[in-house]
């Protein structure tokens, strides 16, 4: 089977006007979950395998909506099916639906293993949640913590500091210099939180126009990777990604070449992504995949050797997915070892905060008792 490539570039553009009115139009606050889509694909699959048409169960899954918003995409779609179109060309048309999704639904729909494509496409957004759900408890403790530090600094900063600055100028003696700054920093502390905020809402502006430029991309990447334990854990991530992609297409019996240039489509992490590209380029040359992912620093050691035996075997598809399982595992592993190293170190930073502020407090009133004893 062959699939060419050249038409997945449909554009977003090309759908019928009511359609557009409908997608388009929602307000930007709308969004379709992550939930949405897991229950969306699961019922789906459920349905076409008991044997349902396409038609009546996107009706059974419109009726079941509660919302309005989501409702109106079903029968949207619906509308779009009943018209002749296939279902990835009528959910293409919707920002709400990511590359991954319709290009999967594409390979299912000619392969006609669209069931098995709806419960792939729901495992993969169970696994989503599962990660988000993970990353939100483990950061929920720091950033609880930070918020009572920044409360802590402001109250002492502001009210607690000042009062002792202003015995302090009675005593008409030179301020030790760990106080001399801490009180520096508390008659500037508002106008250093505001740079500090400006600073983040530049970095945030910056980041939303730069966001599309090679060079901008290629350089935030490198930094995110270079942060240790962080940086290795975004890597399995996105690897993951690309082994549960490379996986499915692979078991749609879809052509080497195609699967990478669609997978490339599905990956949006930049190193990733011009890995693919050029491993492709080098498949074209007549180099084996194994060879080719070599010559990139991203993949790992693990894949490469695997994905050798893979093609010598002709198991590339499972062995892809037992990689992308591999990886899920030690990703899940990796969050929670965040929160358990986070939470002491937090304790730690608090605590040497109030500490170090307290000891620049009391350090001049240590001095002049040890003046008045002499």
């Amino acid at each position: 089977m062959k699939i060419d490539a050249s038409t997945y570039n449909t554009k977003v553009k090309k759908r019928d006007s009511s359609s557009m009115d409908v997608s388009f139009s929602m307000p930007n606050l709308k969004r379709f979950s992550d939930k949405q889509k897991e229950d969306f694909y699961r019922e789906f699959s459920t349905l076409i395998k008991s044997g349902v048409d396409f038609n009546q169960s996107l009706e059974i899954l419109t009726s079941q909506q509660k919302s309005k918003f989501i409702k109106s995409i079903y029968k949207t779609i619906n509308d779009d099916v009943v018209k002749g179109k296939p279902l990835h060309e009528a959910i293409q048309g919707y920002k709400y639906f990511s590359p991954y999704e319709y290009y999967s639904i594409k390979i299912g729909e000619d392969t006609r293993r669209l069931p098995e494509i709806f419960d792939q496409l729901q495992k993969f957004f169970s696994r989503k949640i599962k990660m988000k759900r993970q990353v939100v408890s483990v950061l929920a403790y720091p950033v609880f913590v930070l918020f009572i530090t920044f409360g802590v600094l402001y109250f002492m900063l502001n009210y607690v500091v000042p009062m002792f600055a202003s015995v302090f100028q009675q005593f008409g003696k030179d301020l030790p210099e760990i106080t001399q700054f801490v009180v520096n920093v508390s008659n500037h502390f508002n106008s250093i939180v505001l740079v500090v905020f400006g600073i983040f809402l530049a970095v945030f502006l910056a980041n939303k126009m730069l966001k599309e430029n090679p060079i901008y991309r290629s350089t935030t990447s490198k930094i995110l990777l270079s942060i240790p334990y962080f940086g290795t854990l975004v890597k399995k991530i996105y690897l993951a990604r690309f082994c549960q992609s490379f996986s499915l297409l692979l078991s749609a019996k879809t052509p080497l070449i195609t699967a990478l240039e669609l997978t490339e489509k599905m990956i949006s992490f930049y190193p990733l992504k011009t890995a693919i590209v050029e491993a492709r380029k080098d498949i074209l040359k007549g180099e084996t995949l194994a060879n080719s992912l070599k010559k990139h620093a991203f993949f790992l050691p693990k894949i490469i050797s695997l994905t050798a035996i893979g093609e010598q075997i002709n198991e590339l598809d499972n062995m892809y997915d037992g990689l992308a399982n591999q990886y899920n595992e030690d990703i899940d592993h990796s969050t929670k070892m965040i929160g358990t190293i986070l939470e002491p170190m937090m304790i730690v930073i608090i605590g040497t905060i109030v500490g170090f502020i307290m000891i620049a407090m009391y350090s001049p009133i240590f001095n002049l008792s040890k003046v008045i004893e002499n």
